[in-house]
């Protein structure tokens, strides 16, 4: 809207630099100390994501100033891509009972004209790509970009009234509320299926309640014929199979397709890294390759393979499990399994399970953090049923799994519609009682 006034950042909001904790007081393990916020706990797409990424907590002192309060809005100040994505991306401090600081290279925003600017507009507007590419324009550094306070304040737009800044952020709060409502079910989803699994295949539960002349929590009577009422002499389900992973699946190993050559890049087909390894499902790549790229520098890992990663950096903090929801190429830091004698969700959720047993051998196998060996990873033993039973046990999970993959398509849908009205919203291009309909119509 040509009425709205063109103003400039710095005259609204000012920008509080960070302070430099020592990296020698971080610790992994959690006591309830305050929390360190780093640049790799933000999301691109903003907000944070510390349950899916490191986070570290600080055992020295500090000055009270940088103690961080609930709403609190940070803006990352450094990139370490050339590309420089994740400059002036937001995120906003949860009330949840921890304390966080403010760590350096980020900004913290300090809202100088109260009467005139609602902070939940702000952080809608630092989303934009005008503001991030007016940082880039200016930021300094070439592998690793950086920004500062000053071309941050610089940045110009044009500024509704507080009633209609509330309500442009009420639209795109109403998309993200749902999505992080996706998010949260897609959690209690997950932690069913997992204890579900350890219940029936780890723990033997069912086959432990048939011995003792008991009926089988919370099932019926067709699933309970499943299990066997005696277990051999080693406590495996009588009839059950105990083998290592290698013999319950084919395993690939990946790789990455010549950078320069400009037919392998660029498809419809997803590569997969560690990096989009952070879920359950690994549907959501950064990078995306030609079918020419298959069996010329990557191979093709088929619906229903999991993925594990065998490589990296991250292998320090977890060894990451995914499942591929569609035909999906991987790289070298990636092994996929694919069921051979084992049902696909029944596969995924044994090597969740895994995880932490895996971390262990990782720890211990004198290979370093960095590297999960083959043989470690495919002489991990499962235990399994007849492949029809496990197709009729499998049932279950796949119900449980389905309705995750459901909920994140949803939410992938809700976010394109949010970054679609983020843009139009911003520049008064679109009404905001249109946006208002819209929304309603999703939600």
């Amino acid at each position: 809207m040509s009425s709205w006034p063109e103003v400039r950042l710095g005259d609204l909001v000012g920008f509080k630099h960070g302070w430099p904790f020592k990296s020698e007081l971080f610790f992994d393990d959690l006591t309830g100390r305050p929390i360190v916020v780093a640049v790799g706990n933000f999301r691109y797409t903003g907000g944070f994501r510390f349950k899916e990424t490191a986070i570290k907590e600080y055992r020295g002192e500090y000055p009270p100033e940088y103690e961080l309060r609930s709403g609190d809005i940070l803006l990352v100040m450094t990139c370490q891509t050339a590309g420089g994505e994740i400059l002036g991306i937001p995120a906003q401090i949860p009330d949840d009972g921890r304390t966080y600081l403010h760590n350096q290279r980020l900004g913290k925003v300090v809202v100088r004209a109260p009467e005139s600017v609602c902070p939940r507009f702000l952080y809608w507007l630092f989303l934009t790509r005008e503001f991030n590419g007016e940082l880039f324009a200016s930021a300094t550094g070439t592998k690793i970009v950086h920004t500062a306070p000053s071309r941050m304040e610089a940045f110009r737009f044009r500024l509704p009234s507080v009633t209609q800044q509330r309500s442009i952020a009420g639209v795109l709060d109403a998309l993200d509320d749902k999505i992080e409502l996706n998010r949260k079910m897609n959690e209690t989803l997950e932690a069913m299926a997992r204890a579900l699994f350890k219940s029936w295949f780890v723990d033997f539960d069912p086959v432990r309640a048939k011995m003792a002349g008991r009926t089988p929590f919370g099932m019926n009577a067709t699933t309970a014929s499943l299990f066997p009422a005696k277990q051999s002499p080693d406590r495996i389900p009588n009839g059950w199979i105990r083998r290592p992973l290698g013999e319950w699946v084919d395993a690939l190993s990946g790789g990455t397709p010549s950078k320069g050559d400009s037919s392998l890049w660029g498809g419809d087909v997803p590569w997969i890294s560690p990096k989009a390894m952070t879920e359950i499902f690994a549907d959501e790549a950064e990078s995306f390759v030609t079918p020419a790229a298959i069996g010329n520098g990557t191979r093709l890992a088929p619906s229903g393979a999991t993925l594990v990663m065998v490589r990296g950096m991250g292998l320090h903090e977890r060894v990451r499990v995914s499942q591929a929801r569609r035909e999906v190429t991987f790289n070298q830091d990636v092994k996929a399994l694919v069921p051979r004698h084992i049902a696909p969700s029944l596969l995924l959720l044994a090597l969740l399970d895994a995880q932490a047993e895996l971390l262990l051998k990782v720890e211990s196998s004198g290979h370093g953090t960095g590297k999960l060996p083959s043989e470690i990873l495919l002489a991990h033993p499962i235990t399994m049923p007849t492949l029809d039973a496990q197709h009729r046990l499998s049932a279950t999970f796949d119900t449980l799994l389905d309705r995750i993959a459901l909920a994140r398509q949803e939410s992938r849908t809700l976010a394109e519609m949010r970054d679609l009205l983020l843009p139009k919203l911003l520049s008064g291009e679109l009404r905001i009682r249109g946006a208002e309909k819209a929304v309603e119509a999703v939600l």
